[in-house]
């Protein structure tokens, strides 16, 4: 038996408004969702744990942590899709209220008429969830892949708080990020979106492997779709790099259709390449926020095309307190 560890009561690194900043209390999870408790064991320092190296395992968690912290009553996501860490998927959340309230002269605008587009919604609907229950959003929900589609509807049809405030559209060409989805003449006060990272389905079973090898310390064979992804949620040609360096070329032609455009960025190498789009694009204002989940840290890139003055009537208007 290893000696117990010594956990900081608070995880720092999570933004300061986000549910999950202090460890999971398994008992009151459990409490919420009673088929996490076979999963939940002592681990090697003696801490009640889950094992995240069994899918099943971590898709109960999810489901119990959306019961507890956000109300939703039904959450599941189909065989092979990726099943995302809840607390990470917060953060972004509540770092774009934030972007959005410093324009806002601080106050943070919430309720339904602040419009989001999540690009590539996915079969987990994480992020209209979250930003519904925090701050009142609607959203738009693209996707390509019309399994994770229909899934993400069936979330919605289950969960009666998302019912007037979520609305799907299939992306009927891969390459294309706004173009099929919506019109120039749409208001988004945001774009929020997590990329396929990887640039080949050999990269990203790579990756998928060294995640393996960290969790379980040992090189294994395993299947990787046990692990939660689809191709489509992967990789794409060119991997994060060109699909962002594609959004920033799109998202030009749609200059007045949203106030801040913004997307994830994992590789911070990527990091110069997409600056150089945005520049050549000739974006108004570039902001680049770091997160930090455990041990892993990632970005936001946010961007927009609209002047001071086009900012100013914006917020006056659609952003105005009720």
């Amino acid at each position: 038996m290893k000696t117990k560890k010594q956990h900081l009561t608070v995880k720092n690194r999570l933004h300061s408004r986000n549910k999950h900043r202090e460890r999971y209390d398994f008992k009151v999870l459990i409490n919420c969702c009673p088929a996490l408790a076979k999963f939940v064991k002592l681990n090697d320092y003696q801490d009640e744990s889950i094992d995240f190296f069994n899918p099943e395992a971590v898709k109960t968690l999810n489901q119990s942590l959306l019961k507890h912290h956000y109300h939703v009553e039904y959450w599941d996501i189909p065989t092979g899709y990726l099943c995302p860490p809840i607390p990470g998927r917060a953060d972004y959340i509540h770092y774009i209220a934030e972007l959005l309230g410093n324009n806002n002269y601080g106050k943070i605008p919430t309720g339904d008429t602040i419009k989001c587009f999540d690009i590539g919604v996915g079969a987990s609907c994480v992020y209209p969830i979250i930003g519904n229950y925090e701050y009142g959003w609607s959203f738009l929900g693209s996707e390509i892949d019309l399994v994770a589609l229909e899934n993400a509807r069936k979330i919605k049809e289950k969960n009666s708080f998302l019912k007037d405030v979520l609305e799907f559209r299939l992306q009927p060409n891969t390459k294309d990020i706004f173009y099929g989805v919506i019109t120039k003449d749409e208001r988004f006060d945001v774009t929020i979106c997590n990329p396929p990272f990887h640039a080949s389905l050999a990269e990203a079973e790579a990756g998928t492997l060294r995640k393996l090898t960290h969790l379980t310390a040992k090189k294994i064979n395993v299947p990787i779709k046990n692990f939660g992804g689809q191709n489509s949620e992967l990789w794409c040609d060119g991997g994060e790099n060109r699909f962002v360096r594609n959004m920033v070329r799109e998202s030009k032609n749609f200059s007045t259709s949203c106030f801040w455009f913004t997307t994830l960025v994992s590789k911070q190498s990527n990091l110069k390449s997409i600056y150089a789009a945005l520049k050549n694009a000739e974006a108004v204002d570039v902001k680049t926020i770091e997160m930090g989940q455990g041990n892993k840290t990632s970005r936001i890139v946010a961007w927009t095309f609209l002047t001071s003055e086009q900012q100013k009537e914006w917020k006056n208007t659609k952003w105005k307190e009720k």
